[in-house]
């Protein structure tokens, strides 16, 4: 079984929105089922069906964030320190080119979010970034071409 690494906090989301799924979520799918149901015949019944479909997608949603919770390998990040980017460290880079100035968190694949500052382990900057120290530049190959970054700083929060 493959372990997948990720963050207390990353873990705590996760395990917030399977809560939620199984809770307030399943309760609503629940009755908007028996509410179509009461409408009669449900091979014709659109809500029927909808809410069958709606109830799919929750449980199979439920079941993959099991199976991710079930195989996280947790990484303390307050627990580490040092110099050298490595997973959960939080990098400050600068855009070599545009002299723009980014700050992003190296997280687990599944709380990669992009606007929030969190990517993941598995992205290109991040692995073109991991094992590398405060001073180093850094190419990395995009969609939209090669770009250059140096690190600015590494810490771990």
């Amino acid at each position: 079984m493959e372990t997948v690494p990720m963050t207390a906090g990353g873990y705590e989301t996760l395990n917030a929105e399977i809560k939620k799924l199984k809770g307030p979520d399943r309760q609503r799918i629940i009755r908007a089922i028996a509410e179509a149901r009461a409408h009669g015949d449900l091979s014709e019944n659109a809500e029927y069906h909808a809410a069958k479909e709606q109830q799919s997608h929750n449980e199979g949603r439920v079941m993959e964030l099991e199976d991710m919770l079930n195989r996280a390998e947790i990484i303390d990040v307050a627990a580490l320190s040092g110099n050298t980017v490595k997973f959960g460290a939080t990098v400050e880079l600068v855009d070599e080119d545009t002299d723009v100035e980014t700050t992003y968190q190296i997280v687990g694949e599944y709380e990669a979010n992009v606007e929030a500052g969190k990517i993941s382990i598995a992205s290109p900057i991040a692995r073109a970034l991991i094992g590398k120290e405060v001073g180093d530049s850094v190419e990395v190959n995009t969609p939209g071409g090669g770009k250059s970054y140096e690190i600015l700083g590494v810490k771990f929060i």
